[in-house]
């Protein structure tokens, strides 16, 4: 279960990265329920923030980075980014963007995993992160699809001390690893990592990537928003025994994330 009181390495924020920046507004606001509010005016500053009942629930910006893939960016508080940064380094892991302050709101860094996974950090400053989760319209869950679990455990654990337990997917679907930060129980579980091929990881050429997981009242009907908006769904809607009604989609840019309808058991 995320909450917002974002102990270190929970997840507590998170961006959407964009070629089309009105157009993701409207497909997200139709699907999530979202209201978009923006930063500014014009091509160097098109971006802003997503609300759920008034409540900051995500960011969306401009894609501007030559080559990259639209995509979701997790963001996972921090105490020190720059500690964060030499324990991604020691780790054989990247720095795609050296800490950065951003005035008084905090501290942000990206970077890349062994594997080539993507996330990125954030030490609070006057900004602590979304003021929604776990929520209907709000992120509950983040997942990380990998080439190499044992890799990724090993990383991730390092940088963040995360804690993992592993249970079975049903009808012999393999392994999946869910994760816990430092020192909670787990009740405050907040995402889980598989391995799958890379013919599985083609959304992003082959590499492992994060993607976050929605929580919806009714996942059908978030899915036909998705398709009726000019997205798709790669699996689902589908029942997980003591999860839910889910579904992987991806919207029109084929950014990729998951609705989910919670049990309610």
């Amino acid at each position: 279960m995320i909450t917002t009181d974002f102990v270190p390495g929970s997840p507590c924020w998170l961006d959407l990265g964009a070629p089309d920046v009105p157009a993701a507004a409207a497909f997200y606001g139709a699907v999530l329920g979202w209201d978009y509010e923006s930063m500014g005016e014009g091509e160097e500053m098109e971006g802003g923030m997503f609300r759920k009942d008034g409540k900051i629930v995500a960011g969306l910006g401009k894609l501007t980075e030559e080559g990259a893939r639209p995509a979701w960016m997790i963001y996972y508080s921090v105490p020190d980014a720059e500690a964060t940064t030499r324990a991604v380094q020691g780790a054989g892991g990247t720095v795609r963007v050296e800490p950065r302050k951003l005035d008084e709101w905090g501290t942000m860094a990206q970077y890349s995993d062994p594997l080539g996974g993507q996330f990125a950090v954030w030490q609070p400053g006057e900004n602590k992160g979304v003021d929604l989760v776990d929520q209907p319209g709000s992120l509950s869950w983040t997942e990380l699809y990998t080439s190499d679990a044992t890799a990724a455990r090993e990383f991730y654990g390092g940088v963040f001390g995360w804690q993992f337990g592993d249970m079975q997917m049903p009808g012999g679907g393999g392994t999946y690893t869910l994760i816990t930060p430092a020192g909670q129980p787990e009740g405050r579980m907040q995402g889980g990592l598989m391995e799958l091929t890379a013919e599985d990881l083609a959304v992003a050429g082959g590499r492992p990537y994060w993607h976050p997981v929605f929580h919806v009242t009714d996942c059908d009907a978030a899915v036909a928003e998705v398709t009726a908006r000019g997205g798709s769904v790669q699996m689902g809607p589908a029942d997980a025994e003591g999860v839910g009604r889910l579904a992987v989609c991806l919207d029109p840019s084929n950014a990729d994330f998951v609705v989910l309808t919670p049990s309610q058991d």
